[in-house]
């Protein structure tokens, strides 16, 4: 591997940072041809590119620990990763900031885990997904249609919360290892077997869920927004207070609904989360009269779960909604 090259200048990365815009590109004596560097948009993507490039790179976190993913923008720092990286892993329209980046970024590989990864659309999210050890194949996601702005905030017609799948979060392996070992063919075989033994934790993972959700009582899982939906596929169906916005402030009528919703269903639990703030949660289970638990949409770690990985936490929620959902 070459040296890194010379980070922009100072003056051209903060004029990227405020304006948002503008090409994301280096003079004549650098380019990220040798970068070391991965850069992903947040915490579940640098957990597969980390587990697949092993030492062969350093993998960087554009979403700061505790940061809500949603709302990021880039600075100086974000900026420069991203001009020097061999390869910047995305989600498509869940970061506007990063979203804007890969379509300027210069001399950088980009993979959309949209294009690699079959995303569910969002009115799709009932239906019934096989979960016996398969590997979504075949699941046209393109050409639909879908007119739901998703409670006024336009991401676009698919949920890209996949990481709540393992399985797919499997495939989001496959497809890094296979850009990893394009930019770098020496590594490709270690790449590969590393991207193997991934797929081996998530596939265990995934059936600790099938087999932990199978037998519970209750069926329903109220949240406070909507990036669970991808829970769907174990045969829970999952309603929210806020839509797809954390931050939304839900209508009277929708709250009312909800606590139909919980007395209808003997739902025991409103799940709040831990990146924003649990208040909706709160509200509605004292006026349903039950309680709140939190489950963790793992977009990024935070200062109480610092020591915890991917796997982890995805336990830590199999163990909420069975305590909750008396599994």
């Amino acid at each position: 591997m070459t040296p890194r090259r010379a980070l922009l200048p100072a003056t051209a990365a903060l004029a990227l940072a405020l304006s948002g815009c503008g090409a994301l590109t280096s003079d004549s004596t650098s380019g990220s041809e040798g970068s070391e560097t991965v850069v992903a948009g947040l915490y579940p993507l640098q957990y597969v590119a980390q587990r697949v490039a092993g030492d062969a790179f350093e993998v960087e976190n554009l979403t700061q620990p505790g940061g809500e993913p949603h709302d990021l923008e880039l600075g100086i720092g974000q900026t420069a990763a991203l001009s020097d990286a061999a390869l910047l892993v995305y989600v498509d329209s869940l970061q506007p900031a990063v979203d804007e980046a890969a379509e300027e970024v210069s001399g950088t590989e980009v993979l959309d885990a949209a294009t690699v990864v079959d995303l569910i659309p969002f009115e799709d999210e009932h239906s019934d997904e096989e979960h016996e050890g398969e590997e979504h194949e075949g699941e046209e996601h393109e050409g639909e249609e879908h007119e739901d702005d998703h409670s006024g905030h336009d991401h676009g017609e698919l949920d890209p919360h996949f990481w709540l799948d393992p399985l797919r979060m499997a495939d989001l392996g496959d497809a890094v290892a296979e850009r990893l070992a394009e930019i770098d063919p020496d590594e490709a075989d270690s790449f590969e077997e590393r991207a193997a033994e991934l797929r081996s934790d998530l596939e265990t993972l995934d059936g600790e869920y099938t087999e932990g959700l199978a037998g519970c009582e209750i069926r329903t899982v109220v949240t406070n927004h909507d990036a669970f939906g991808y829970l769907e596929g174990y045969d829970l169906e999952l309603a929210s207070i806020n839509g797809f916005s954390p931050d939304a402030e839900p209508t009277p009528a929708a709250l009312a609904e909800l606590q139909d919703l919980i007395e209808d269903t003997g739902i025991t639990t409103v799940f709040s989360e831990s990146l924003v703030s649990p208040q909706a949660a709160e509200v509605l289970a004292a006026d349903a009269g039950v309680d709140t638990a939190v489950l963790d949409t793992i977009e990024g770690l935070t200062d109480d779960t610092a020591d915890e990985d991917y796997l982890s936490l995805m336990r830590s929620n199999l163990a909420a909604l069975q305590e909750a959902n008396r599994c």
